[in-house]
C-alpha cells in the first residue's frame, strides 16, 4: 500500500510538470515569433553580403573567385589591380552623385507642389511621377533609348545621367511628398505670426521638418543610381559603369577586387545607418 501510495505520487508530481513544458515553450514562442522571424529575414538579406565579405579575402587559383582557395589580403592591398575597375567605380560615383543632387532637388519642388497646391492636372501629374515605379525597368530603358535614337543624342555620360535622374525622381516625391503632407501647419503659422517673412519660414521652419524626408529620399536616389544596370546597359553606349564592368567580368572571370569594392560600400552603407540612428536618439534626448 505504501508503495502504491508512493508511486501515485510520484506520478501525480511530475505529470503537471510534464504538461507545463510544452505550454511554456508554446508561450516563449508567440512572444518572440516577430523578433525570430524579423532575424531570419535579416539573416537571409545579409547572408550575400557575408559571403561577398568573406571571398574578398581569398586567393583564387583560377579565372574564378567561386571556390575558398586560401586567406589573403593582397586584394584589399591592391583594389585597382584589375584594368578599367577604378575608372569604372568613378564613373558610376560620378553618375549617382549627380543624379542624386538633380532628382532631390527637382523631386523635392514637385513633392511639395503636389502637397500644398491643387491644379487642374495635380492628379494627372501624380499618375505620370509613380510611372516610373510601377513599369518595368527594360520597358522605361528601352523607351529612353528609342527617345535618345529619335533625336540624335549619342550615348554616353549624358544619356546615363538623364536616365537615372529620371527614374530617381519618382522615389524621392514619394520620400519628399509623405513628409511634407504629416506636418503640422500651425508651425508655419505660428512663424508668419512672429513676423517671420516666407524665406525665412521655409529656411527656418518648413526646410528643417522636411529635411528627413529629403535626405532619405537622397539616399535612396544614390544607391539606386549606383545600382542600376538595365537602363545603364541600354543607354550607355560604349560608357561602361562599374555595374556593367561586374558584369561583364563575370563572362570572362570575376576578380577579387569585385568583392573588396561591394564590401567597402556594403560597410559605409551600414555606418551610414548607424550615425543615422545615433543622430536620431541624441536628438530625442536632447
Amino acid at each position: 500500500m505504501a508503495a502504491s501510495s508512493t508511486t501515485a505520487g510520484t506520478t501525480a508530481t511530475t505529470a503537471p510538470t510534464n504538461g507545463r513544458t510544452p505550454n511554456r515553450g508554446l508561450r516563449w514562442l508567440r512572444r518572440n515569433i516577430i523578433t525570430l522571424a524579423g532575424l531570419g529575414t535579416l539573416g537571409y538579406l545579409i547572408l550575400p553580403n557575408l559571403v561577398v565579405m568573406v571571398f574578398s579575402f581569398n586567393k583564387p587559383n583560377g579565372r574564378f573567385n567561386y571556390q575558398w582557395q586560401r586567406f589573403s589580403t593582397d586584394a584589399w592591398t591592391d583594389p585597382c589591380g584589375v584594368a578599367d575597375l577604378c575608372g569604372s567605380l568613378g564613373l558610376s560615383l560620378q553618375i549617382a552623385v549627380w543624379a542624386t543632387v538633380g532628382a532631390t532637388v527637382l523631386g523635392t519642388m514637385i513633392a511639395f507642389a503636389l502637397a500644398r497646391y491643387r491644379f487642374r492636372a495635380r492628379a494627372g501629374v501624380n499618375t505620370l511621377i509613380f510611372l516610373p515605379m510601377a513599369m518595368p525597368e527594360v520597358v522605361m530603358a528601352a523607351s529612353l533609348a528609342t527617345l535618345f535614337l529619335n533625336m540624335g543624342i549619342q550615348f554616353g555620360f549624358w544619356t546615363i545621367l538623364i536616365a537615372h535622374i529620371m527614374f530617381c525622381l519618382s522615389f524621392v516625391v514619394t520620400a519628399v511628398k509623405a513628409r511634407v503632407m504629416s506636418m503640422d501647419p500651425r508651425l508655419e503659422q505660428a512663424a508668419q505670426d512672429l513676423y517671420a517673412s516666407p524665406t525665412q519660414t521655409f529656411l527656418r521652419v518648413t526646410l528643417p521638418i522636411a529635411a528627413p524626408g529629403i535626405a532619405a529620399g537622397a539616399l535612396l536616389s544614390f544607391a539606386l543610381s549606383f545600382d542600376d544596370f538595365i537602363i545603364t546597359n541600354f543607354n550607355a553606349g560604349s560608357t561602361v559603369t562599374f555595374p556593367m564592368f561586374v558584369w561583364g567580368s563575370a563572362q570572362r572571370g570575376t576578380p577579387v577586387q569585385i568583392n573588396v569594392i561591394g564590401t567597402a560600400m556594403f560597410l559605409v552603407a551600414v555606418a551610414c545607418v548607424v550615425v543615422g540612428q545615433l543622430a536620431g536618439k541624441r536628438r530625442k534626448r536632447s
